[in-house]
């Protein structure tokens, strides 16, 4: 591979390729604050599936959101990609379909992974490794391999001024007169990094003894289930929030005191928009998933011979979320209990 380098002078506009999930699209925005700093005069569009757009929505560095549907096809992204005449494209994906995108998509420099069956799409590789513990620094792999200088590592999600205006709505409607607002958040991607509602429940009734608080359930789709056990599980009973947009339903998350959530987008958000956040835990490694801010923890069991097993669902009895201590999640809250304004 050639050690040649990027002329900045030719670059006047970035495509960003990453197609899902949620979280890692939120987590890929490390990168943006460093590709303005060094390439100022460039413009930078996102290449996402259209479901996960709002990641990168109203973000001050993104001028421009591609999107396509999981069942397109290649070329017909490929011809929307090769019309806008990009100079350079960062494949924060790599994957064979998104190495075919961006090997085709006309760019002068090409930057991706150095993965088996991918080389040939890139002239510019970034090792597959980190550049430290969080996949979020993953990311800044391919800006090392064009030699852009790391000055932050700033995840970026903003919630727009209507979103806002909502959440201030509904919490204006609460006429709370708790000290504090807890936002829990059951989602899921996969089955076993759901914790159930029997220890949701725990964890609240313990919350709701020691803090004056009130409790919101903040769910999205497929949580219905589980919202609904928590909520009727719990006196006093917590609110569950409307079915909300995901935008809507962040500007929410904005605006609670304290955020307790599985492994998820919503969770990233949390730490992106600054709330202090706790993750739960158990399939994932929380070393590598946990909340990407200062003022965030995370809970896991760690003493299972099976944690960190990266199963979609579980061939045990889930005893990762089931058996998790209850008072080591509340030794977590009360830590982060500092962050909270």
């Amino acid at each position: 591979m050639s050690k040649r380098k990027i002329k900045r002078e030719e670059i006047r506009k970035i495509l960003c390729i990453k197609p899902r999930g949620i979280g890692d699209i939120i987590l890929s925005t490390i990168v943006l604050e460093n590709l303005k700093t060094a390439l100022p005069h460039s413009e930078i569009h996102y290449l996402t599936e259209e479901f996960a757009k709002r990641s990168v929505e109203n973000n001050p560095f993104v001028s421009k959101i591609l999107t396509f549907n999981k069942k397109d096809f290649v070329l017909s992204i490929i011809r929307k990609v090769r019309k806008e005449r990009y100079d350079l494209v960062l494949d924060f994906w790599s994957n064979p379909k998104t190495a075919q995108i961006t090997f085709l998509s006309g760019a002068k420099y090409r930057v991706g992974y150095e993965k088996r069956g991918r080389r040939y799409a890139y002239n510019f590789l970034g090792k597959n490794g980190t550049m430290g513990e969080h996949a979020a620094e993953d990311n800044l792999v391919l800006l090392k391999a064009i030699d852009v200088p790391i000055t932050s590592k700033k995840i970026i999600y903003q919630t727009t001024k209507e979103e806002k205006t909502l959440a201030v709505k509904f919490f204006s409607a609460l006429n709370n007169q708790y000290q504090l607002i807890i936002g829990i958040i059951p989602s899921g991607g996969w089955e076993s990094k759901r914790c159930d509602p029997v220890k949701w429940i725990e964890i609240c009734t313990e919350i709701q003894k020691k803090y004056d608080v009130k409790i919101l359930i903040l769910w999205g789709p497929g949580d219905e289930k589980d919202a609904k056990e928590i909520i009727n599980g719990l006196k006093p009973t917590p609110i569950l929030v409307p079915k909300l947009s995901f935008g809507e339903l962040s500007a929410l998350i904005e605006s609670c005191d304290l955020i307790i959530a599985n492994d998820s987008g919503p969770m990233h958000v949390s730490a992106a928009v600054g709330k202090p956040t706790l993750g739960i835990f158990g399939p994932t490694d929380p070393e590598a998933h946990r909340p990407f801010s200062d003022n965030s923890s995370y809970v896991i069991h760690s003493e299972l011979h099976c944690i960190i097993c990266t199963k979609l669902v579980c061939p045990y009895n889930h005893e990762c979320m089931l058996e998790l201590p209850v008072e080591r999640v509340m030794n977590e809250i009360e830590k982060l209990m500092k962050f909270v304004k």
